[in-house]
This record gives structure tokens, C-alpha cells and sequence, in this order.
């Protein structure tokens, strides 16, 4: 998926580290999990190809990603497609296939990539229809509303494409000045604000217990400055970060150490995609030759074989 924005090899070689990094710096136990980078499991960009196969160009055209870059071309008075390629436009075929290829029942997943899962319910129902049997579990996705979409310092969706998050892993003196950086409105101190409304509310809440976000709700109500409440927000995060921020520079000070889990999990994986793709070959015909043969010598044998006619 990477590769789609970035074609700058030493960013990709970086990204993936911090990622797994990351994972593992707040909890993600690969002793008890399946932790694997997608890459590493060759059986996936296969069955991407077997789904490009059946995926219809009408379903991919109404994908958001794909439409918000043609809207955006037209808008700047380019042709539709300038600057569009085939990866961004496959996208969610390969989401898909990362979906399928393990057979998920859930997936947890931001509101703005709902439509991502219910791509991957088309696909998989199509081949189940096309091809016979229920080869693949349609999978449903799973929105938490209250962290479904988070917005980033600029107030558009928090991303790295759009350079607009708070880097977690960085001293805390640099996180607090970004936090501060977070776009507001100009209410006054004193003044009631809408938390609903406020980038910086939807952050803190996502971090906060329940008892924690009703009362900054009311501190909201009661006209809170912006400036506290980024204090607030800085001072949250970092109390859950700073254990997780020791262990996030080790394992990025111990690649070895990393890159062995990854491969730990890539064959723990492996051992259900590898079976799994010989099933689905079989399914669209690419068998053996050697079976077509012996078939085609025991039809020939049968006394029902058909006879040819006159």
C-alpha cells in the first residue's frame, strides 16, 4: 500500500520499522497474535490478481479514494486521471485481499474506510458465486464511534499524507509544541465552547477514560481557554506514552530484534495462506496438467463417455 504515495525507498525502509515499532511499544504481544508485514506473504498479491479478475471497473470508479483525486483534478481544470495510477485505483483490491486472504469476521476500521469492507464483501461473494462454495468469510466492519476519525493539527484527517500528526515517539517538548500548534477558533477564555466542534476535545477523548472526558466536556462548557486545553490534551497523552516511549526506542535501537519477530509471524501466517491459495487455484483451474491428463484418459475410458455424433 506504500508504494502507492512513496517512492522514496529509505522513507519505506524507515516507516516500516516505526510500525512495528510502534505495535509492539504499546502492547501488541506477537506470542499471543499473528504480527506480520504484508509483503512477506507473497500468497496476497496473488490473490489480488484473482480478484482484479472478477472486480467490476463501475464498483472501483465509486471508490473514495480514486473520486476525491478525479474531483480534485477537475477542479484544478486537469484531465480526470492526471497524475491517477493503477495502484491507487486497485487499492481496494489489495485491501481486500488482506482481508479475505485470512478469512476476518471483524475488521476495526475508521468511518471513512467502511467502504473498503463492504469492497471486500463484494469480492468475496462474487468469487464464492462465480466459482462455487464458500470459500471466503464476509467479513463486517467494526466502527468505534468515538475514535472512528481523528482530525490532525490543520483540523483535516489526521495522516501522514497529509503531514498534519503528532509524532508520539518524540521528545515530550516537541510533542507539546505541535499539540499547542492545533488549529482552534478564536472563542475567548470564559466563553462556553462546543467539544464536539473541537479538534482538540475529539484527540483528548480518544486517550481519556469516561470520567476524564465528562469532566473536560464540562471544562469545555464553562469556557475553558484553548491554551489549557491543549495543556490538558499534552499532558494526557503523555502520561500514557511515556512507559511505551522507552520501549518504542528499544526496539527501534534493536532492529534485529524486530525483523525476527516480523519473520516469526510471516511463516506463522504463511501457514494458513499457503494451503488456502492452493484451494483457490484449484478452484479457478489452475491445476496440475497431469490431473487434466488422467481425467481426460478416465473419461475417455468410461462407458459413459460421449459418443461423437454423425
Amino acid at each position: 500500500h506504500a508504494l502507492i504515495k512513496c517512492d522514496d525507498p529509505a522513507r519505506i525502509e524507515r516507516s516500516r520499522l516505526e510500525i512495528a515499532a510502534t505495535w509492539l511499544a504499546v502492547g501488541l504481544d506477537p506470542a499471543r497474535v499473528t504480527f506480520y508485514r504484508q509483503s512477506d506473504i507473497p500468497e496476497i498479491p496473488e490473490l489480488t490478481w484473482y480478484l482484479t479478475c472478477i472486480a467490476s471497473k463501475g464498483m472501483l470508479n465509486r471508490a473514495h479514494a480514486y473520486k476525491a483525486a478525479v474531483d480534485k483534478n477537475v477542479a484544478a481544470g486537469e484531465d480526470a486521471d492526471a497524475g491517477i495510477t493503477a495502484g491507487l485505483y486497485m487499492y481496494p483490491v489489495l485491501m481486500a485481499a488482506d482481508i479475505l486472504m485470512f478469512n476476518a469476521h471483524a475488521v476495526p476500521v475508521g468511518k471513512d474506510q467502511v467502504q473498503h469492507i463492504e469492497i471486500a464483501r463484494d469480492l468475496g461473494q462474487r468469487f464464492n458465486h462465480i466459482y462455487g462454495g464458500d470459500h471466503f468469510v464476509l467479513p463486517e466492519a467494526q466502527v468505534d464511534e468515538n475514535t472512528a476519525t481523528l482530525a490532525g493539527l490543520d483540523g483535516r484527517k489526521m495522516s501522514k499524507s497529509y503531514d498534519n500528526t503528532i509524532p508520539l515517539w518524540d521528545e515530550p517538548a516537541t510533542m507539546r509544541k505541535l499539540v499547542m500548534s492545533i488549529v482552534t477558533n478564536s472563542l475567548l477564555p470564559g466563553v462556553p465552547k462546543n467539544p464536539d466542534e473541537s479538534h482538540v476535545f475529539s484527540i483528548y477523548q480518544a486517550f481519556a477514560t469516561p470520567a476524564e472526558t465528562a469532566a473536560m466536556r464540562k471544562a469545555y462548557q464553562d469556557g475553558i481557554s484553548w491554551g489549557d486545553a491543549k495543556q490538558a490534551l499534552f499532558e494526557r497523552i503523555d502520561r500514557d506514552l511515556a512507559p511505551a516511549r522507552e520501549r518504542y526506542r528499544h526496539y527501534m535501537t534493536n532492529p534485529n530484534e524486530v525483523e525476527a519477530l516480523l519473520l516469526r509471524g510471516a511463516e506463522r501466517a504463511r501457514e494458513e495462506s499457503r494451503p488456502f491459495i492452493a484451494t483457490l487455484r484449484d478452484a479457478v483451474g489452475l491445476r496440475s496438467v497431469a490431473k487434466v491428463a488422467a481425467a481426460a484418459t478416465k473419461t475417455a475410458t468410461s462407458g459413459d463417455a460421449l459418443q461423437p455424433e454423425l
